[in-house]
């Protein structure tokens, strides 16, 4: 009984998919604080004007 009981304790069934969930988890996060930073105007006018320095440099 009590062997069985160590076996279910050292089972890691399932943890991977656990694993899954909290990566999951954590790049949806990271993805609304990218979200949210883009939104700004002053990013976004940044990110226009490194474009623009980007595809006028070439002639």
């Amino acid at each position: 009984m009590i062997r069985r009981f160590r076996e279910r304790l050292n089972c890691e069934a399932g943890a991977s998919t656990a694993e899954y969930a909290i990566v999951t988890m954590a790049a949806v996060a990271f993805a609304g604080l990218l979200v949210a930073i883009l939104r700004s105007a002053e990013v976004r006018g940044m990110l226009f004007d490194l474009v623009q320095r980007a595809l006028s440099f070439g002639g």
